[in-house]
């Protein structure tokens, strides 16, 4: 039930040693209010006067308010130090994901990674705060009052001695079922959520093709497995909590009644018999305290491991290479390059030999692989076998700082920031004159969308803002490598997948000049666009099974020529 990953955060030592000192401080001023209290209430019995006990009466007074003064301050030290775990955490953990990319969004799923980045941290705070405080006072109160309890009764301390295991064990056996649910019902939101985000992001589209109300259908099917996993855990939770409260309480009431026989009989003084019952509540508190937070850790329990998972994950090592600006007579080849998911799907061995400014185009049917040898090609995903040649230099991945900074990426549903349209075209290129801005809007057809906004440039744009067509963004994606004449990589990831072949003809009239001077990588299944490519490299099945020029693939029947000839031939 104890975490010991916890025990390995930045700082826990520390805290810990901390919080020792606090609960051994603490335990000091619960004793002396019982002793102060028992002394008191003895004497009192015994016919003294209450002004002849104000010692007494003060002592127990002062260690009531220095028993809570401590609470106070071992509440803000813990506090302070989950806030600053967790916003450690929370800075490692995006970290380290803008260093795996999107291969962990796409096994992990937006809706969780969303969740967990905001969602979960905060969930990771509350857990640490709760356990470790429970934990240390769990670990050091109840040891230092039982030794008390043997000093005033040896008898009454053997009994408390002998009931307090079974309480661990009853714990142990409930927090086990809890956690096996709340392990489900962990996994099920995790399912929502992404379900969740994926119907969000794509509600235009659900829209459109009628399918929202078999969408919510299935969200709704999603939820439902997450209430019931939820209500699982609570039914646990609240029959472990009300069981645990039942047996501390009737060991106290037992203790009570054995300690009023032996008064009775007169095999125990008035003094420790008080000592002892005043002793008891405190003893078994930080055991129910603890049994009682422990539902409500289990989901930050399960986020923290969840942090910690991907933090462990292996970012495979950048190249320390120096490349120098892409020009003509630059050189890329891969030799044997092969990529896996952990789902199975994989790209066989590749073998590809790029120069210069070419125009690479690369088709095939959906789930080909084109996407998959594109961010291969961009150092988004990292080979699993094969080498890497550039400039010279042998590698292992393309994931080099200074073959990215060369890269501009255009995929089919360009990323428009929640900013100004000025903003949004400028993103490679903050610093340039207004005179290129207005050129670039003119080459890519956006003047009439200028003239429209409100605030013209100035007018905000993206979710919450003004929306635009999926041509719009486009426009938008290509005066951003129009500005930028520094990047002469340019990646295009089926590009107008999405727009009517019209807006396509039109934006293919502007891009075609933006690709003078560039190495080109077209991935598409628009076959269109392959006569303006300077090579073509066919794949399917996630094997390229086909490379050349347009004239020398068309001049042999093959699978490029039925994919031009007919596309019904085609596979998924």
């Amino acid at each position: 039930m104890i975490d010991r990953l916890l025990f390995m955060l930045k700082g826990s030592k520390q805290i810990m040693i901390k919080l020792v000192g606090f609960y051994v401080l603490q335990a000091f001023l619960i004793i002396g209010q019982a002793i102060s209290l028992a002394s008191l209430l003895t004497n009192l019995w015994a016919g003294h006067s209450l002004a002849s006990e104000w010692g007494w009466l003060v002592g127990f007074i002062s260690c009531f308010i220095g028993r809570h003064i401590i609470n106070w301050l071992d509440t803000v030290l813990l506090d302070n130090y989950a806030r600053k775990t967790a916003q450690h955490l929370r800075q490692e953990l995006l970290v380290k994901l803008f260093k795996l990319g999107p291969q962990l969004v796409q096994q992990q799923g937006t809706g969780n990674i969303v969740t967990l980045t905001l969602d979960g941290i905060s969930e990771v705070e509350n857990y640490i705060n709760l356990l470790f405080s429970k934990f240390v006072s769990m670990m050091i109160i109840p040891v230092m009052l039982l030794i008390v309890c043997f000093w005033l009764d040896w008898i009454s301390g053997l009994v408390m001695l002998l009931v307090y295991p079974l309480i661990i064990l009853f714990m142990i056996i409930l927090g086990y079922a809890a956690k096996a649910k709340a392990d489900r019902q962990y996994a099920n939101f995790q399912v929502l959520s992404n379900h969740f985000i994926d119907s969000l992001r794509g509600i235009d589209t659900l829209k459109y093709f009628g399918l929202s109300k078999r969408y919510s259908k299935s969200i709704f099917r999603s939820s439902e497995r997450f209430r019931k996993s939820t209500m699982s855990v609570i039914r646990v939770a609240m029959l472990s909590t009300f069981a645990l409260d039942f047996f501390t309480t009737l060991s106290i009431a037992v203790l009570a009644v054995f300690l009023g026989l032996r008064l009775i009989e007169g095999h125990l003084l008035l003094f420790p018999a008080l000592g002892i019952l005043i002793l008891a509540p405190e003893y078994f508190m930080p055991i129910r305290n603890f049994a009682n937070d422990y539902h409500a850790t289990l989901n930050g329990k399960n986020s923290f491991h969840a942090v910690e998972r991907i933090l462990q994950e292996e970012v495979p090592p950048e190249p320390h290479v120096n490349l120098k600006k892409w020009q003509a007579d630059s050189k890329l080849e891969l030799n044997d390059v092969e990529f896996q998911y952990e789902h199975g799907s994989q790209l066989a061995p590749v073998n590809i030999n790029l120069h210069g400014f070419q125009k690479v185009g690369i088709v095939g049917m959906s789930g080909a692989g084109k996407t998959t040898l594109i961010n291969l090609l961009g150092g988004f995903l990292h080979p699993i076998s094969g080498t890497i040649k550039i400039q010279g230099q042998t590698v292992k991945t393309l994931n080099i700082e200074d073959w990215q900074k060369q890269i501009i990426y255009i995929p089919q549903d360009p990323y428009i920031f929640d900013d100004t349209l000025r903003n949004n075209i400028c993103f490679y290129t903050p610093d340039v004159s207004q005179e290129q801005i207005d050129k670039a809007i003119e080459m890519m057809g956006l003047t009439s969308l200028v003239a429209e906004l409100p605030d013209g440039l100035d007018t905000m744009i993206g979710k919450g803002h003004r929306q635009l067509s999926g041509g719009q963004a486009q426009r938008i994606a290509l005066a951003r490598a129009f500005l930028d004449q520094s990047r002469r990589i340019l990646i295009l990831d089926e590009p107008t997948a999405h727009l009517d072949i019209e807006t396509e003809l039109e934006l293919k009239e502007r891009m075609i000049p933006i690709m003078k001077e560039h190495l080109v990588l077209f991935a598409t299944h628009r076959l269109h666009w392959m006569r303006q490519m300077d090579y073509i490299i066919v794949m399917r099945h996630g094997k390229i099974i086909e490379q050349g020029t347009y004239d020398q693939l068309m001049a042999k029947p093959g699978y490029f020529t039925d994919l031009v000839f007919d596309r019904s031939k085609g596979e998924d």
